[in-house]
């Protein structure tokens, strides 16, 4: 039988051991991310890990979170239908993570919902706006507003703003964001007096909508809303502007990417859409973080970055509070966020895990995004 000085010298190595492996349960708190980091869509993925790892990096540096260093475990989903189940099941059952971010776009945060869900793992989107998001369960939060309310920025935004009457709408079959999406904007902009005077959709992926375009055309549309993302709102800008299409194009916050810019060159100058944040904002909450985003990563922050630093921050203010990583108690803290002072604005979770915030409109303007105006709920 060993004496109990070997024991104790047992404990010292086993102990040793397990802070040198790094084994140790109280080492870190592990966050999980999922993103599109590379892929079709990955300057969404690789902007918004930009905000989350930098929300992670000043939370370490404050001094962690309850006695504990914050460790961000990322998996990339290529981009891929079908990917981002397969990365958060590992998260969530081989890397032990006490909480999930992402995902950006609707699609890929709904395929995780139910996973995160059953396993009563708390997820928060950035930027999943589609409405059904959080109807997934309890579990479910997301820090950005929602399609029913941006769609009716948009079309207000056209009714008043543009003073337009006759719209058409170009949106993607395949994506359950923008099917839903151009509900919202053809109730609200009807509404007004306006009238639809063409719909036509496209699939994901799609490379040429020139029939599409050229339908819309013979219209006599005075505009065109297109509920995408950017790769394809880019050509549809280009293959537009060819046909001699030069109506006023309005788009979504799927459209914030240089890429946009990039793809689309002059044929995206003018072109309006809706987002969650602006750099160029001169509250003094943006300002702030915009320059010390802007010291971290040598340009300016933009809405992707900035709702991605809200969700990991939510997430930091949830755990002090919980004062556990325990996932029951955390879910509630989660649930009870209030007047939580985010660089995207003042979040607080409504019933259904939903913040109320408002909206901004932006405009491409000598190849970059400007500020336009301020739409509150």
């Amino acid at each position: 039988m060993p004496t109990r000085s070997l024991v104790k010298a047992l404990r010292f190595v086993l102990g040793a051991a397990l802070l040198t492996t790094g084994l140790t349960a109280q080492e870190t708190i592990r966050i999980g991310e999922f993103a599109s980091l590379t892929g079709k869509e990955a300057t969404y993925g690789q902007t918004v890990h930009k905000g989350t790892l930098f929300a992670i990096e000043e939370a370490n540096a404050a001094g962690g979170v309850l006695g504990r260093k914050l460790e961000l475990i990322t998996e990339d989903n290529q981009s891929k239908a079908g990917e981002s189940a397969t990365v958060v099941k590992k998260l969530i059952s081989r890397d032990k993570v006490v909480a999930v971010l992402g995902e950006l776009t609707s699609g890929r945060t709904l395929e995780a919902a139910p996973i995160c869900q059953t396993a009563r793992i708390p997820l928060i989107s950035p930027g999943a706006t589609n409405v059904s998001v959080t109807t997934k369960g309890n579990y479910i939060f997301r820090v950005c507003f929602i399609d029913d309310f941006q769609g009716t920025v948009m079309a207000k935004f056209a009714s008043d703003s543009l003073k337009l009457r006759r719209i058409a709408i170009l949106s993607s079959a395949s994506s359950a964001q923008s099917v839903g999406l151009a509900k919202y904007f053809r109730e609200r902009f009807t509404a007004t007096g306006g009238t639809i005077v063409a719909e036509q959709k496209y699939g994901e992926g799609d490379k040429d909508f020139r029939a599409q375009l050229t339908a819309i055309k013979a219209a006599e549309v005075e505009g065109v809303f297109v509920p995408g993302y950017y790769a394809e709102a880019a050509l549809i800008s280009k293959q537009a502007r060819d046909l001699g299409l030069t109506v006023p194009l309005l788009g979504i916050d799927g459209w914030e990417s240089s890429e946009l810019i990039a793809i689309g060159g002059a044929a995206v100058e003018g072109a309006y859409f809706s987002t969650h944040y602006s750099a160029e904002n001169q509250s003094a909450g943006v300002a702030a973080f915009n320059a010390r985003f802007r010291a971290r990563w040598g340009h300016d922050s933009d809405a992707l970055s900035a709702l991605a630093y809200d969700a990991a921050m939510v997430l930091v203010d949830a755990l002090k509070r919980a004062g556990t990583t325990e996932s029951t108690k955390l879910r509630d803290a989660l649930a009870a966020t209030k007047d939580f002072a985010g660089a995207t604005g003042r979040i607080t979770f409504d019933a259904q895990r939903n913040p109320t915030k408002s909206a901004v409109v932006l405009t491409v303007r000598n190849g970059k995004f400007a500020f336009l105006q301020d739409v509150n709920p």
